[in-house]
């Protein structure tokens, strides 16, 4: 009784001290991929400061020199000589093609140039000036750049308000499919939902039911590890343009993210009420119907609503490669250097998703 008294503290000891040594080397590894990846990345915080100059320019825009101001005069100074060649041009080139005739190219523009110079030369100079004004401020504020302030004209909003509403309507059915498909399809990925529909604890039964989580779960993981973007490019080379392809890539995406949200929400579900329900001789349905989808019903509406939320702003991107909604237009306002407009569609997509996540917070508060 002794000896055994005498070697337990030893053992203990050693037992303490294992532990203590595998944390350490665990904090060691941890840190040593910390630092790893902090050099690999690059990140100095003093960047930012030394830059900061230039998120001022590029959110605000710069002052324009004196030079750069008088080359946008002479600019718009030519710029209604420009529009009205434009349109004599496209008159002749109609009169050509009712008559039948074949013009040259080269002759008709040097005859809309001469029609476009008498007519400039006629032109009111309150109505020259007022386009010339208007083309210069264009230049200017292309010139300057920055984001600030938004453009607000009421045309403007109004096309990006029409915009806006697409990319919500994606997101709504992008997020409905992916939570049609993803909640039957949790319950052969959860385990304890496999054991209800393939019970027994025979060789075949517990192999089918390793063998379906298996292939479910890695299935989900596929789906989910593609970025939203990737699969909008696939579907928009499959099926064209539009808010579909976008639809289709934001369902698949959330569907691969709910369906392993889903089925580790139902694999941490308290078994006694199952067992209860089972008892009554409750078949499959049954059970999942009154035991499983009551204790699981206010995590799938909160994953779900969490998902639409961030949908709305997966659907803005998705715009980018052609799959509709608002980011199709901030797209198109980015390549011209338009970043007023963007100024402005990005608000209204913030705006958007403030009251969106204002009227989820609600519906949560119902079931949960």
């Amino acid at each position: 009784m002794d000896v055994v008294e005498a070697k337990a503290p030893s053992r203990v000891g050693f037992s303490i001290s294992f532990q203590q040594v595998k944390k350490a080397l665990m904090l060691t590894g941890i840190l040593l991929v910390l630092g790893v990846t902090y050099v690999r990345t690059g990140i100095d915080p003093m960047k930012l400061w030394e830059k900061r100059h230039h998120a001022w320019t590029y959110l605000f825009g710069r002052e324009l020199t004196p030079d750069e101001l008088e080359t946008a005069r002479r600019q718009a100074e030519r710029m209604p000589q420009i529009i009205l060649t434009q349109e004599i041009l496209q008159e002749l080139k109609e009169k050509a093609r009712a008559s039948g005739r074949t013009a040259d190219p080269s002759a008709l523009s040097l005859e809309a140039k001469a029609l476009a110079e008498k007519r400039v030369a006629a032109m009111p100079e309150e109505e020259r000036r007022a386009l010339v004004d208007k083309e210069f401020q264009r230049l200017v504020t292309e010139k300057r750049g920055g984001f600030f302030p938004p453009q607000t004209s009421a045309s403007s909003v109004k096309a990006y308000a029409v915009s806006l509403f697409e990319t919500v309507a994606i997101a709504i059915w992008g997020s409905l499919l992916a939570v049609l498909w993803a909640l039957p399809v949790s319950f052969l990925a959860a385990r304890n939902t496999l054991e209800i529909f393939f019970p027994g604890e025979g060789w075949l039964y517990r192999t089918v039911r390793r063998t379906c989580q298996f292939t479910i779960r890695r299935f989900l993981d596929f789906c989910r590890g593609f970025n939203e973007f990737v699969m909008a490019l696939v579907f928009v080379a499959v099926i064209g343009l539009g808010p579909f392809a976008g639809i289709m890539a934001l369902a698949i995406h959330t569907f691969g993210i709910l369906g392993k949200v889903f089925s580790e929400a139902i694999e941490a579900i308290e078994p006694g009420q199952v067992e209860a329900v089972s008892a009554t001789g409750a078949g499959p349905l049954q059970v999942l119907s009154f035991a499983v989808m009551p204790q699981v019903m206010p995590l799938v509406v909160s994953y779900s609503l969490l998902r639409f939320e961030s949908n709305v702003r997966s659907a803005t991107i998705l715009g980018f490669c052609g799959a509709g909604g608002i980011g199709f237009l901030m797209f198109d306002k980015l390549s011209s250097y338009q970043y007023r407009d963007v100024a402005t569609m990005m608000a209204m997509v913030i705006l958007a998703v403030t009251i969106i996540d204002t009227l989820c917070a609600k519906l949560r508060r119902r079931f949960i």
